[in-house]
C-alpha cells in the first residue's frame, strides 16, 4: 500500500459542510468573548472578518493545489509532460484524456466527461509538499489530546486536603493527577481507534457533535441575551482599545484553520463543483457564530472569564455541566480528524517510490505511531498553555497561510512545465499572483502580533 491513500466512501456536500464546520470550531472559540471585550467591538469585528476572509482565500488555494496534484499524477502515469528535459506539447484536448482504468464512480458526476483536474485521488498536504517542493508537512495533535481529559478533571467534585492543589482528591482518596490519567485513558480508548480508519467512519460522531455544538452556542447566546434584557448587562463596553489587539490575534489567529485536513474532506465529495459555496457557507456561519457569541458575552458580563462557559456556573446544574463539558465534545470530534490526517502525512513522509507498505505497516503501525506520542505527552504533562505555545503558534501560521500559498504557486509552475496550458477547473477565484504576495505579507503581520502577545503574556 502506497503513500497516496484511498478515497473511501463518497458523501454529499452537506456532509462535507458538517466536517469542515466541526473541524474549524474548537475550544479556542470560548476564549474569544474576553479578547473581544479587551480590544473593543469595532476593532474585534474588523479583525475577525479579515481572519475569516484570509482563511477562505487559502482554502481555495488548497483545493486548487489538490486538483493540480491529481493532474500531475495522471500526466506522469500517461508519460505526458517533460521528457528528457523537453517541454510537452500536449494540447488542451489531450488534457481531457483520462487513464482508462480510473473508476467512473470517482468522477464528480457519473457520466460526466473526465477531466485532467478531477480530484479523485486523495493527496494529503505532505504528499503535495513532496511533489511540488520536496518537503513534507505534518500538523500536531498533542495540544488537543490532554485538553479534553483536563477539562473533565477540572469539573469533577474535589475535596482539598491541603494547601497544595496537587493534593486534591476525588472519588474517595484518588488524587487529582490520577483522576486526570483515568479520564485520559477513557479518552484514548474511546477515540484512539478512529486513527485506524478514514474520515468517513467518523460521520455519525460528526453529526452528533454538530448538534451538541449548535445547542451549546445557542444556549450561551440566549442566556447572555436574556441577561442583557433583564438589565444585568455590561453598560461600559469599549469600542476600540488597540492595546488588546495582540491578545485578540493570539486568540483568534487560528479560529478558521482547516487547511491541513481539506484533502480528507474534499476528495470524497460526489459533487466538487460546490466546494467554494461550501467554504462560503462554513466561514460565513462560523463568523456569525463567533461574532454573536462574543458580542452577547461582552455586553452581558462585566467580568468575563478566560473560558467563556465558566461565566455560567451559577445557572442550573444541567446548564453548568453541559457548558463545562462543551470543550470535551469539541475535542472528541477534532482529535480523530487530526489523527487521521497526521497518519496519512506520516505515510507520505516515509514513502519511497516503488516500495509499497505492507498491510501491517499501513493499517497498524502508522495509526499506532500517530496516537502514541500525544498519549505519552498528555500523560507527562497537563500544561496546555505550554503545549499550545510550542506546537501551535508559529506552525499554525505556516499550515494556514504559508503552505497553501507556496503549494499553489509551485503547483502552477509544475503543471506549466509539463503541459502547455493550465486550465484547472478548480482554480482559486483569487488567482492573481498579487493575492499570493498579499497572503505572505499578512502572515508576517500575524506572526508579529502573535509574538507581541507572547511577550506581553510572559511579562
Amino acid at each position: 500500500m502506497g503513500a497516496v491513500t484511498e478515497t473511501g466512501e463518497l458523501y454529499s456536500a452537506p456532509v462535507a459542510f458538517i466536517y469542515i464546520f466541526n473541524l474549524i470550531i474548537g475550544v479556542g472559540a470560548l476564549t474569544m468573548p474576553k479578547a473581544f471585550a479587551a480590544a473593543g467591538w469595532i476593532v474585534s469585528t474588523i479583525v475577525i472578518c479579515i481572519l475569516a476572509f484570509m482563511s477562505f482565500v487559502t482554502s481555495t488555494f488548497m483545493v486548487e493545489a489538490m486538483a493540480a496534484a491529481n493532474a500531475v499524477l495522471r500526466i506522469k502515469e500517461k508519460n505526458w509532460g517533460a521528457i528528457n528535459g523537453e517541454k510537452s506539447t500536449t494540447t488542451s484536448q489531450d488534457e481531457e484524456i483520462f487513464r482508462e482504468n480510473e473508476p467512473l464512480i470517482n468522477f464528480t458526476r457519473v457520466g460526466q466527461k473526465p477531466n485532467l483536474y478531477d480530484i479523485t485521488t486523495r493527496v494529503e498536504m505532505g504528499q503535495m509538499a513532496r511533489m511540488f517542493y520536496g518537503k513534507s508537512n505534518m500538523q500536531d495533535s498533542t495540544g488537543s489530546h490532554p485538553a479534553a481529559p483536563s477539562n473533565a478533571t477540572n469539573h469533577s467534585q474535589w475535596k482539598n486536603v491541603s494547601s497544595d492543589s496537587s493534593e486534591d482528591h476525588c472519588w474517595g482518596n484518588i488524587s487529582k493527577e490520577n483522576v486526570y490519567r483515568i479520564y485520559l485513558l477513557m479518552f484514548t480508548v474511546t477515540l484512539g481507534p478512529f486513527a485506524f480508519f478514514n474520515v468517513q467512519k467518523t460521520k455519525y460522531l460528526q453529526m452528533l457533535t454538530t448538534v451538541m455544538r449548535w445547542l451549546a452556542f445557542s444556549m450561551v447566546i440566549v442566556l447572555a441575551v436574556l441577561r442583557i434584557f433583564n438589565g444585568k448587562g455590561n453598560k461600559h463596553v469599549s469600542a476600540a482599545n488597540f492595546s488588546g489587539v495582540p491578545n485578540l490575534f493570539g486568540v483568534c489567529i487560528y479560529a478558521f484553520m482547516c487547511q491541513h485536513s481539506l484533502p480528507s474532506f474534499i476528495t470524497p465529495m460526489r459533487d466538487k463543483s460546490r466546494v467554494t459555496c461550501i467554504f462560503s457557507l462554513d466561514f460565513g456561519i462560523i463568523l456569525l457564530f463567533y461574532a454573536v457569541m462574543s458580542f452577547s458575552g461582552m455586553f452581558a458580563f462585566n467580568d468575563l472569564n478566560d473560558l467563556y462557559t465558566l461565566n455560567f456556573q451559577n445557572y442550573t446544574p444541567f446548564i453548568h455541566y453541559f457548558l463545562a463539558l462543551f470543550p470535551v465534545f469539541t475535542l472528541s470530534t477534532n482529535f480523530p480528524i487530526i489523527s487521521i490526517t497526521l497518519r496519512d502525512n506520516l505515510k507520505n513522509l516515509f514513502y519511497r517510490e516503488g516500495r509499497q507498505y505492507s498491510w501491517t505497516v499501513d493499517r497498524l503501525i502508522f495509526p499506532i505511531v500517530t496516537i502514541i506520542p500525544p498519549i505519552g505527552i498528555a500523560f507527562a504533562t497537563q500544561n496546555l498553555e505550554m503545549l499550545v505555545g510550542i506546537t501551535g503558534s508559529y506552525a499554525g501560521a505556516g499550515v494556514q497561510y504559508v503552505i497553501p500559498t507556496t503549494l499553489v504557486y509551485c503547483a502552477r509552475k509544475e503543471i506549466r512545465s509539463l503541459i502547455t496550458t493550465y486550465n484547472n477547473k478548480h482554480r482559486s477565484i483569487f488567482r492573481q499572483r498579487s493575492w499570493l504576495f498579499f497572503v505572505l505579507v499578512w502572515t508576517v503581520i500575524c506572526v508579529c502580533f502573535v509574538s507581541a502577545n507572547h511577550i506581553i503574556t510572559k511579562k
